[in-house]
């Protein structure tokens, strides 16, 4: 049995693996949870990010207006199921030169000592990773753009290893990215940040063709005592576009650039009609993940189509157990 260092959370949302399935991870009977229209003018709730608050919780929400302009939302729940979300857009205290909007898009949400830090793809000459922090997700204070343009999916860790603060990130282009592999990076105060490590990259062959485009991490990675466990997407380029599935893979606890284990299958891709069908077609998109180190559960937020928003559910020992059985041989 493998274990989650942790909290307990014993409200944390949660069905049972359906009779005789055989997949490391089940979605949730009523998905999706949050529909395109939560709010008056959205598009679109997707890619979005939650994490336990007072006596329910709180979350920071994609929501692409009619307009079709990026920004990100903050909302409450007491289920971490049916949510209300604000219906205007977090407004940044800070430098106004890192406050200035662009665009905000893909929000990760990380609890670090009594502080809850978000970090998204900010716009700032070309997408970056913006960071910003909150005690009550009423008032948020901007810090400095993590990085130089371009990078995407900036995640921390939800403590410091070692001395420092540390992230992990994808490396970006201007364009719809048609790269990318994680790195990892650390601060010693959240403002500069520097010792970047290559983590691991795509994979360019059938040995595990789902992840051979790009690959990027997902929720904030989850602490066991196996190592750090990595929730992360992977795209391929079909003949009919893009897909985007969800793999995970096991990192070293005191240098978490260093891979111990990968699975070489996705542990879950688009497949139902929420997931296939929408904005942006098959897309599973990872960005949040609650934990309950008591029974080992993780419920799982994933953006279906760049459109809703899905949970699913699996647990530690289903996917440590997974990456074992199909383990990822090829070293990328």
């Amino acid at each position: 049995m493998s274990r989650i260092i942790g909290e307990k959370l014993t409200n944390i949302p949660w069905q049972d693996k359906p009779a005789g399935s055989n997949a490391p991870v089940w979605r949730y009977s009523a998905n999706p949870i949050i529909q395109r229209n939560a709010i008056p003018n959205s598009n679109s709730v997707f890619n979005s990010a939650v994490v336990p608050f007072e006596d329910g919780f709180a979350g920071v929400f994609r929501c692409d207006s009619r307009s079709v302009s990026m920004d990100i939302f903050a909302g409450f729940s007491k289920d971490a199921v049916n949510w209300e979300i604000n219906h205007e857009p977090i407004q940044f205290e800070g430098d106004e030169e890192v406050t200035k909007r662009e665009y905000r898009y893909d929000p990760r949400v990380c609890k670090i000592d009594d502080r809850y830090y978000i970090t998204w793809c900010n716009g700032y000459h070309g997408p970056t990773i913006g960071i910003a922090y909150t005690t009550d997700f009423k008032t948020f204070h901007q810090l400095e753009n993590a990085f130089l343009p371009y990078n995407r999916n900036g995640v921390l860790f939800p403590r410091k290893i070692g001395d420092y603060y540390a992230m992990v990130s994808r490396p970006s282009d201007t364009g719809h990215t048609p790269f990318g592999d994680i790195f990892y990076s650390v601060s010693p105060d959240l403002t500069f940040w520097g010792k970047h490590r290559y983590v691991m990259g795509t994979i360019n062959s059938d040995e595990s063709a789902w992840q051979s485009k790009k690959i990027g991490p997902g929720p904030v990675p989850i602490e066991t005592d196996k190592g750090w466990l990595l929730i992360y997407h992977g795209v391929i380029n079909t003949a009919n576009g893009f897909v985007y599935r969800v793999g995970c893979a096991l990192l070293d606890i005191n240098e978490p650039w260093k891979v111990l284990a990968r699975s070489r299958n996705y542990i879950l891709g688009p497949e139902e009609l929420y997931e296939c069908v929408g904005d942006v077609p098959n897309v599973t998109f990872p960005c949040a993940a609650l934990t309950d180190a008591e029974t080992g559960r993780i419920a799982i937020y994933y953006g279906c189509a760049d459109t809703v928003t899905g949970l699913a559910f699996t647990t530690v020992d289903e996917l440590l157990s997974y990456m074992e059985e199909y383990p990822l041989e090829t070293e990328a």
